[in-house]
């Protein structure tokens, strides 16, 4: 497996490989890998001649306020498991590489960025359409791989591609639980061992709301309801959002039925945490 760190060094084994006639997989993230990471990069192993990895934290999808500094990183840990899943290759540049001075050209969506997330987070999601399209156009990938936990992000980076004909395959995967059902997330590091039991409540609301829906309810307001208060049993616990959208738009949603997905974020003491769950709901025969 190789470690690089420049635009360069990427293309020129992506080049090489190419000349092979081999296929290539990416999977994008931010460092400090976990189970979750570990099961997207497995699914490229599999589907794909060679994997690329890239490990970045991404400085302009975070605001002012957030967690830039502090996001954990662990770039020998990360190698290490990138080694025993069968990556072949780990892109980790500087920020300088990936914006170098005078950078100036953002890619951006509009709509799908405002729900959700991006009401808390209003540069986001303009940050990571960014970086994801500069990926795209260093490794080319014939597919690349993302977690279904973040489904906004996955819901736009899908949108992204297909209205800019960007000629890759976008594949989202199952999201990886604890034994007890938090979400697996790197941002977990930061939650004390009190904040991680508190943190147990978002997967408690999602398996209920879950429940709800798979029982028949379509009132999309019940669930919610439902699930925010459940929430709110949590004393450390800060809700963000709860909220039921359609996948395709991001936008509130009053009758379950279509591609569904009812997201939540909530702050357990400072951290902030995301959880979700997605269904296909069909129509009732008259």
């Amino acid at each position: 497996m190789m470690l690089v760190h420049t635009v360069n060094e990427v293309r020129e084994q992506v080049k090489k490989w190419r000349s092979e006639g081999l296929s290539v997989g990416l999977v994008p993230t931010m460092g400090f890998l976990h189970e979750g990471h570990q099961s997207l990069i497995a699914a490229s192993v599999k589907e794909n001649d060679r994997t690329v990895v890239s490990i970045f934290v991404n400085p302009t999808q975070f605001g002012p306020n957030e967690d830039f500094e502090a996001y954990p990183r662990d770039i020998k840990k990360d190698m290490a498991l990138c080694d025993e899943t069968g990556a072949d290759l780990i892109f980790n540049p500087e920020p300088e590489e990936m914006y170098p001075d005078g950078f100036c050209t953002y890619t951006n969506i509009t709509g799908m960025s405002d729900a959700l997330c991006g009401k808390s987070r209003p540069i986001h999601f303009k940050g990571v359409c960014t970086v994801v399209s500069k990926l795209f156009n260093i490794v080319c990938p014939d597919m690349a791989y993302f977690g279904e936990k973040d489904a906004q992000q996955l819901a736009i980076i899908k949108r992204m591609v297909k209205d800019m004909n960007i000629p890759i395959e976008i594949k989202g995967c199952p999201i990886v639980r604890e034994a007890d059902g938090l979400a697996k997330s790197s941002r977990n590091t930061y939650l004390s061992a009190s904040e991680r039991e508190a943190a147990l409540i978002l997967s408690k609301a999602i398996f209920a709301g879950r429940d709800m829906v798979k029982a028949g309810e379509r009132d999309a307001k019940k669930v919610v309801e439902a699930m925010t208060e459940i929430i709110k049993s949590e004393p450390l616990a800060a809700i963000d959002y709860v909220e039921m959208v359609d996948v395709e738009t991001m936008q509130s949603i009053d009758v379950i039925e279509g591609n569904i997905l009812c997201a939540i974020a909530v702050k357990i003491g400072k951290t902030r945490l995301i959880d979700n769950f997605n269904d296909i709901i069909h129509q009732a025969s008259p």
